[in-house]
């Protein structure tokens, strides 16, 4: 599952430090692996947004180009695992920080907007729908984020099985809330995937913005995750069919 980009991880590393700081830059759709950068728009810095009033909250930016034009089918009711590392360059070798360091905590998200064209340049004033989310378990005490680690960067993510056919944005995003106790201070690393949903329903799923869907005073935003035994994930209900 892990493929080495020597020539553009040295120039990546040089820039990274060993934090939070995460890249979601790859996809499988039901098992099969596309690629690294394949139908993903992969920013080529690992630094967070933290100001959530930024476009940048949307999809990220300043993608490694040239941005993949490939459109992944995925079968309403498929599985699209995200791939995460530390670094935009992928998986490059043992890191103590990849995908992200196992210190810092916090949940994992995804949206998807319904698009004319999963390529389309423009990204602003999309309608956006959470169909995944994982925060903390109060059981086992375990973090989306320690997840991810153990699971070397993946997260499954179920394509609801009613939604439409069409083209998608899959947005994906891990936060990290180790400096969170107030605003700003959550770290907000997310990247979009280009879809093809075939099959499917006809479902309407209420939607959100991005701007807009997440708030300064969310409790999912701003928490000290060291004094909390539940956490609610910021954001909409995931929509269910």
């Amino acid at each position: 599952m892990k493929a080495s980009f020597c020539a553009l991880a040295s120039l990546l590393l040089a820039a990274s430090s060993v934090s939070a700081r995460t890249v979601f830059s790859a996809i499988q759709v039901d098992g099969v692996e596309l690629g690294h950068g394949v139908a993903v728009r992969v920013p080529s810095a690992n630094a967070p947004v933290t100001d959530i009033t930024s476009k940048n909250l949307i999809c990220n930016s300043g993608f490694v180009q040239p941005v993949s034009d490939v459109v992944a089918s995925v079968p309403a009711g498929g599985v699209v695992a995200a791939e995460f590392h530390h670094t935009s360059a992928g998986y490059v070798g043992p890191d103590p920080a990849d995908p992200l360091d196992p210190t810092n905590k916090g949940p994992v998200l995804a949206y998807l907007a319904a698009v004319p064209d999963a390529t389309q340049e423009d990204v602003t004033g999309l309608k956006w729908f959470k169909i995944f989310e994982q925060g903390l378990n109060p059981q086992t005490h375990q973090w989306a984020s320690d997840l991810l680690f153990i699971n070397e960067g993946y997260v499954n993510i179920t394509i609801p099985s009613c939604v439409k056919a069409g083209q998608y944005l899959l947005r994906v995003e891990s936060i990290s809330l180790s400096s969170a106790s107030q605003y700003p201070g959550a770290e907000f690393f997310m990247s979009c995937a280009q879809i093809e949903v075939t099959g499917g329903g006809h479902a309407s799923p209420e939607t959100v913005s991005f701007p807009g869907a997440y708030t300064a005073t969310d409790p999912g935003i701003v928490t000290n995750i060291y004094a909390v035994e539940t956490y609610t994930p910021p954001g909409p209900a995931v929509f269910e069919c």
